[in-house]
């Protein structure tokens, strides 16, 4: 990788402002002084610094966020800020949400550039959960639970399996490992019931304990690992 590259996805600056780093003799490569931001740098073996300082290079970054209403499960929106504005820090390694939560919906909202895994987490065939926490404007008919457990029909097919745990007569969490448009709000409305607060409180065994609204952190090591697992991608 060239070096220029190297420090800008490391978060070091723009490729421009990397470059004036190289240029005036502030970077080193495994301790020698290197001029020229065109050098190719072995990124897993290579030490490189950065005024004295060890550069940790990272391709990619998974972040969990804690997400709050107003925002845009997007990296750029006409109306609503976008997510990627909460955790602007990472700008230089072009995060994106991984599948979308509705302005106005809560919680569990994972962001990467590893576009491999993003993919892979979203397919159906995974079987990734998803749950939500719900409150209903009416109550919530028992029968919901097969019928959820069963599939209803959204856009002429039928959902995939969901469970349904009724708390009290208008507060419930449902689970499912699919993504359809507006998939929770649309399954309520189908039984005619509003949802007035919608909270996903897990995304596969991740969930947003310690992170207050618009707080996240970076996964560590062992998360990404069960993560990777669960998408059947290798290391």
């Amino acid at each position: 990788m060239r070096l220029d590259k190297y420090l800008a996805s490391a978060g070091k600056g723009t490729r421009r402002t990397v470059k004036e780093y190289i240029k005036k003799g502030q970077v080193t490569v495994n301790e020698q002084i290197v001029r020229d931001d065109s050098y190719q740098v072995d990124e897993t073996n290579d030490i490189v610094t950065l005024f004295s300082e060890v550069v940790d290079y990272q391709k990619f970054y998974y972040i969990l966020l804690n997400k709050p209403e107003g925002y845009v499960s997007a990296t750029t929106d006409k109306i609503y800020p976008p997510v990627t504005d909460l955790v602007s820090e990472y700008d230089f390694a072009n995060i994106v949400p991984v599948g979308r939560l509705d302005v106005d919906t809560t919680g569990v909202l994972l962001l990467t550039n590893d576009g491999q895994l993003n993919h892979r987490l979203l397919a159906p065939k995974f079987h990734v959960d998803k749950t939500y926490y719900i409150e209903t404007d009416f109550p919530i008919d028992k029968k919901m639970i097969t019928a959820f457990k069963e599939g209803i029909i959204l856009d002429g097919e039928k959902t995939l399996p969901g469970d349904l745990e009724i708390i009290d007569e208008k507060k419930a969490y449902l689970t499912i490992h699919q993504g359809k448009f507006h998939q929770v709000k649309r399954m309520f409305q189908y039984f005619s019931l509003k949802v007035l607060t919608l909270d996903r409180v897990k995304f596969a065994f991740l969930t947003y304990e310690g992170l207050n609204r618009g707080e996240y952190r970076l996964l560590n090591k062992e998360e990404i690992r069960e993560l990777k697992k669960l998408a059947k991608q290798e290391e």
